[in-house]
């Protein structure tokens, strides 16, 4: 028999325990929390989500929003993509996977890769992770030491600062000019490569600017790399989404293989942001490295989310091309309405799904303006300088909305800024 009070074998409680009375907390002080480590502090965000939220705080009032702030593509995933993970959860694929991933996605990786840039990959050179982001913290973590110097494109992602700066190294920034496309000037690079520096960051296509690099940079990125021996981070996450060019990847140039990390992933080209399924091509030692990291920190990623992203790589990429015609369509449609906008200069982006406009000429002030366009006019946009000191002076307008949505917006900032320049 189970004792009074007990439950048994899931049997019906006999009794209640007795209630204890808590001690009176007179002559307790109350205190606040502990303190929060100081590296907190070094830490930054994304700006996106802070205008996302405003935005929903507006729509919750009843205010009518246009979203051009969030870089997520607003078509659903393909079909064949969501059927793999449902199947691969009927079929039990929910338990821990191994930690740099699953065989069938790290063989589907090296293939893809080796094809589309044409190199030698093993599966052995690719680590998945929960989202492409883990790439990029646990690659700085892997190669950098604190007090080392981390080159990375201003305007650019903003994440890639803040974490150079939370693991103590010194963020260089590589300014990307508006009057070379949005590329870095190959002596200014070479001038910014020290004895420190251990690590150079590159986007192309780029976020914000939608700027793709070319031979010019790639050669001179290179030549650097070689005779310094630092390492490139290569985030190729709009790789797919490129307008009348061809992809061109550091990975494939020569002496660069034992030198590169190409950072790639699902998000953008499949329409699968919250999937978080990245991935990681590199030298094979630090594959290790990145798997203690993984170790230590998430364990893997979920097995069914691979599964996807197995199908993503292998199956129809019907639905891929019908997004990049679409995203050239609505590239268009803005670049061409935002250039026709008293005030504002927009260059043609030639990757991404990004608009980068220069409004310099209607406000001194970026901020202010898109948290006022926000406001006012119920456009949700990025100002330039939330993605470094030289993107001040721009909005980041994502066209990853309909072009129903692109053309009203454009209405409403055509009107916002007609009313400012009175």
């Amino acid at each position: 028999m189970a004792p009074e009070g007990s439950t048994g074998h899931g049997s019906p409680r006999a009794s209640l325990p007795v209630a204890v009375t808590p001690r009176p907390l007179s002559g307790r002080r109350l205190l606040h929390t502990p303190a929060l480590a100081a590296r907190n502090e070094l830490l930054n965000t994304e700006s996106a989500f802070e205008v996302l939220d405003r935005a929903r705080a507006l729509e919750a009032t009843g205010r009518d929003v246009v979203h051009l702030e969030i870089g997520q593509p607003d078509f659903p995933t393909p079909g064949h993509i969501v059927d793999a993970a449902f199947k691969a959860i009927q079929d039990g694929a929910t338990g821990y996977a191994p930690t740099v991933g699953i065989p069938e996605l790290r063989e589907a990786v090296a293939e893809t890769t080796a094809d589309s840039r044409g190199v030698d990959v093993t599966p052995a050179q690719v680590a998945i992770t929960p989202g492409a982001k883990p790439i990029m913290f646990f690659s700085l973590l892997a190669c950098v030491e604190p007090g080392d110097e981390v080159i990375y494109p201003d305007p650019g992602f903003p994440i890639y600062e803040s974490v150079i700066r939370f693991i103590g190294a010194r963020p260089v920034p590589l300014p990307l000019r508006e009057d070379l496309g949005f590329r870095f000037d190959v002596d200014q690079l070479r001038e910014l490569v020290t004895p420190k520096t251990r690590m150079l960051i590159v986007n192309s296509p780029g976020n914000p600017t939608g700027g793709v690099l070319g031979d010019r940079e790639l050669d001179a990125i290179a030549d650097l790399a070689t005779a310094n021996r630092f390492w490139v981070l290569s985030d190729e996450v709009y790789s797919r989404l490129l307008y009348g060019s061809v992809h061109r990847s550091i990975l494939s140039y020569d002496g660069m293989a034992d030198l590169t990390i190409l950072l790639d992933g699902v998000s953008k080209t499949y329409a699968m942001t919250g999937w978080r399924l990245g991935w990681g091509v590199m030298p094979e030692r630090l594959v290790e490295a990145l798997g203690l990291l993984m170790v230590n920190s998430n364990s893997c990623t979920a097995p069914f989310t691979q599964h996807a992203g197995v199908a993503a790589l292998r199956g129809p990429q019907d639905a891929v091309d019908d997004m990049h015609a679409e995203f050239a369509a609505r590239r268009d449609l803005l670049i061409d309405g935002l250039n026709a906008i008293d005030g504002m200069r927009c260059e043609k982006p030639e990757g991404a799904f990004y608009a980068f406009p220069n409004i310099t000429a209607l406000s001194p002030d970026d901020g202010r303006f898109a948290r006022d366009l926000l406001e006012e006019a119920g456009v949700a946009t990025l100002w330039g300088s939330s993605f470094g000191s030289h993107g001040a002076g721009h909005l980041r307008l994502s066209y990853a909305n309909s072009r129903e949505a692109l053309a009203e917006a454009l209405r409403r900032i055509r009107a916002f800024a007609e009313n400012v320049s009175r």
